[in-house]
Order: structure tokens, then C-alpha cells, then sequence
């Protein structure tokens, strides 16, 4: 009876999850209540109290490192955009071409996320838009691509997606086998869209009448500052991994090294300013915009999954999965990664790769072993196949509240041109793993 009402409960908060916009509830609020539930339906069920406390414990010291990372990567990105670093790109781009634009703002969505996310890829780039497009429908457009541009970026950096870095620090992925196994068809996942958009846009955008805002003028960092900032913050994030490689700690150890170097920098470049000036400068400042509501999100959607995983959910799901498809084969794990992928778009894919870590352990060798078959073409299908519709990714979602993009919009104009690209991706990794 509970182990059907703790799924019952998950389904409810899934459904609220993907329809938080109609609903008019915010999806952490759902994930919070989702995950505290799903615990306290187990816990009833359990004569051992203490075990269950147990079991808690222990999958939040693995929950609360990824949301250290997350932490200290936004703050981090958030302290570089306060000095107007990402300036640094922006002030570049001049043309006014749909075409070579749509490029230029792919690319660098694709470069960008995976030396920082797709969350905040997404973000930056539309502030970026805001000042570079000033039509909206041409600007949904655009942001859309961005999108898929941020998710195919994301999938083959170990700190470019939530669901990479969740592989990578639980080591069912090392840093250096996902970057050189998944970099190709994480581009295919882009291009493939990118060439049918060649042909089908025409024409020139608008740019705004302001294309900077008031703060720019009044903004009281230099040039100096901004690029020192930009460089440091950039080289911070890129230390992680080799951080990682190097001292084997969880690496949110070395995201808060980062921050924390690039926190005395900063306090140290702006000692001799005003107070406020400082304020607004310093990570103390900056921590009052980061994504709060993301991070709990992934607090409650990642409890939710750990409650189902001690219940034994996960495992009757792998099961059934094995019975009914079968993991045994490369053939039945393509298939397999591809269902989640696809189901990732339906529903976030952060839960998804959780439940799938939860279903499968991993090997000494064969397709389950690190950087086995079965882990790298996951980590590729639930970071891209989200693109599919709005609500898939943590990308698509902070898109679609900034712009206000409609659901049905984003499935009439991008959803296509998403799944265009992840099945060339998909099919470029099956052709290198089988040729090669």
C-alpha cells in the first residue's frame, strides 16, 4: 500500500513539477514537499527508524555536495557578471545577420556551457539577446537554439550539466573520458539543427535602440577589472576537474577553493572603493541573486529519488527495464539510455539520471563499468534529449521564465529541430562505438 503511495506521491509532484506555470506553484515548492513526503511514507513503513535516519544521512551527504557545487559555480558566475565581464564576448559581436548570428550565439552557448553550465549559460546568453535582438518572437527564437545550443554543450563537460557532474562525482564518469568520448556528438547535436536553420532563416535583426542598460555607464569597474575578473572566474571553474584528478576530493572541494580565491581577489581589488560600491562587488552581494529556488529544487526532486531508491522502486523499475528490453547488450543499452533521454524532456532529467544511478551499479568491466558504454551515452542522452520541449531542462525552464515563452511556441518552432539533433548526436556515438 505505501510503496504504491510513495509512487503515486512522486507522479503528483512530477505532474505539478511539469505544469508549474499553469499551476502557479513554483516546481522547488512541489520537489520540497515531493521529497519530505516520499521520506515520511518510508519511514512509516519501517520498524527500524534509526536505519531509515541511516539511509537519510547517507544520501545527503551525497545530495548536499552537488548542491555545494552548484553553489559556488553560480556565485562564482554571478560575481563575474557583476563586473560586467562577460562584456568581454558581448561587446564583439556586431553583425546583425540572422544566420551567422544564430552561429555566433550557438557556439558560444556550446563553448560556454561546458566551461560553466547550461543553467548559467542560458541566463547569460539571454541578457546577451536582450541586447542584441530587439523584436521578441525573433528573440524566443534565438533563446530557444540557445538552448538546445547550452544542453549539447553541457553533456560532454563534467561540470556543464547537473546530471554530468552527478555521474562524474559519484565516479561512474571520469572527467577526461567524457570530454574526448562525448565532445563529437554533442556538436552533431547542434549542427544538425544549425544546418536546417541555415537554409530556412532569411533576413536581418533589429538591435535595440539602447543596447546597453543605464548601470553600464555608471557601472565602476574598468576595463582592467572586468577582464581580470572574467579570466579569473572562467580559469576557476575550469580548475575543478583537475583539482579533482589531482587530490581525488569531491569536487565541491575545489569549486570553493575557486571562490574563495576569486573572494579575496575581489576584496582586495576593491578595498580603497565605497562601501556600497564594495558591496555590490563582493560575493556577499552577489549571493543575495543566485538561483536559490534551483538549488532546493534539486534538494527535494533529489530526496524524492533517494526515498524511491531505499524502498526498492528503482530496482523493480531496472528490473523491468532488463525484462522487458534487456541491459546485457550494447544494442539494449542504446535503446535503453535513448527511452531516458526522450522521457527526460517529459519530466527534469536531473531525477531521471538519479534513478538510473539508484537502478544500476557500477561494474568492474563490461557496459556498466566507468566511462562504460551505458554511463557516457546517459550522460549524453539525458543532457540533450531535455531540449526536446521547454520544460526538459534546467536551461529550458530559466529560458522560458525570463523570456515568457509559451510551451505550445517552443513545441510548434524548436521541439523538431531539438530531436533532429539529438538523434544525429545519438547515432554518431552508436557509429563510433561500433566502428571504432
Amino acid at each position: 500500500m505505501i510503496y504504491t503511495l510513495m509512487l503515486v506521491v512522486f507522479v503528483l509532484g512530477y505532474a505539478a513539477i511539469a505544469f508549474e506555470h499553469q499551476l502557479k506553484i513554483d516546481k522547488a515548492a512541489a520537489a520540497l514537499v515531493t521529497g519530505v513526503v516520499t521520506w515520511t511514507l518510508y519511514v512509516l513503513t519501517s520498524h527500524h527508524v534509526h536505519e531509515v535516519e541511516g539511509e537519510l544521512l547517507h544520501h545527503l551527504s551525497e545530495i548536499s555536495s552537488i548542491l555545494f557545487f552548484l553553489i559556488g559555480a553560480m556565485t562564482i558566475v554571478e560575481l563575474v557578471d557583476a563586473h560586467e565581464g562577460f562584456s568581454v564576448i558581448t561587446d564583439k559581436i556586431k553583425t546583425t545577420n540572422k544566420v551567422k548570428l544564430m552561429w555566433i550565439i550557438c557556439v558560444l552557448s556550446f563553448f560556454f556551457s561546458a566551461a560553466l553550465d547550461n543553467l548559467t549559460t542560458s541566463i547569460v546568453m539571454v541578457s546577451l539577446l536582450r541586447k542584441l535582438i530587439a523584436d521578441q518572437k525573433d528573440r524566443w527564437f534565438f533563446a530557444g537554439m540557445v538552448v538546445v545550443a547550452a544542453n549539447a554543450g553541457g553533456a560532454w563537460s563534467p561540470i556543464g550539466d547537473v546530471t554530468t557532474t552527478m555521474l562524474w562525482i559519484k565516479g561512474q564518469i571520469t572527467a577526461s573520458a567524457v570530454v574526448t568520448d562525448l565532445i563529437i556528438p554533442s556538436l552533431f547535436t547542434l549542427l544538425a539543427p544549425l544546418a536546417i536553420l541555415t537554409f530556412r532563416l532569411k533576413g536581418n535583426v533589429k538591435r535595440p535602440l539602447k543596447a546597453e542598460i543605464a548601470d553600464h555607464y555608471t557601472d565602476p569597474t574598468t576595463p582592467f577589472e572586468r577582464n581580470f575578473v572574467f579570466f579569473a572566474g572562467v580559469a576557476g571553474l575550469i580548475f575543478v576537474p583537475i583539482f579533482k584528478t589531482v587530490t581525488h576530493l569531491p569536487p565541491f572541494m575545489g569549486m570553493m577553493l575557486s571562490l574563495g580565491v576569486l573572494w579575496i581577489i575581489t576584496d582586495r581589488m576593491h578595498r580603497r572603493k565605497p562601501a556600497d560600491v564594495r558591496h555590490h562587488l563582493s560575493p556577499l552581494g552577489v549571493l543575495q541573486k543566485i538561483d536559490t529556488p534551483s538549488v532546493l529544487f534539486f534538494l527535494g526532486i533529489l530526496l524524492a529519488v533517494a526515498s524511491l531508491q531505499s524502498m526498492g522502486q528503482l530496482g523493480d523499475l531496472a528490473l523491468a527495464l532488463d525484462n522487458s528490453i534487456g541491459t546485457d547488450t550494447e544494442g539494449g543499452v542504446f535503446v535503453v539510455s535513448i527511452i531516458i533521454g526522450l522521457l527526460s524532456s517529459i519530466v527534469d532529467n536531473v531525477p531521471l539520471v538519479a534513478a538510473a544511478m539508484g537502478m544500476y551499479e557500477v561494474t568492474a568491466d563490461g557496459l556498466f563499468m566507468q566511462d562504460g558504454v551505458f554511463w557516457q551515452f546517459l550522460a549524453y542522452c539525458a543532457g540533450t534529449g531535455g531540449s526536446a520541449l521547454i520544460i526538459g531542462s534546467a536551461a529550458g525552464v530559466a529560458v522560458m521564465g525570463l523570456e515568457k515563452i509559451p510551451f505550445g511556441w517552443y513545441l510548434k518552432n524548436i521541439s523538431l529541430l531539438a530531436l533532429v539533433g539529438y538523434f544525429a548526436g545519438a547515432a554518431v556515438y552508436i557509429l563510433e562505438r561500433t566502428l571504432f
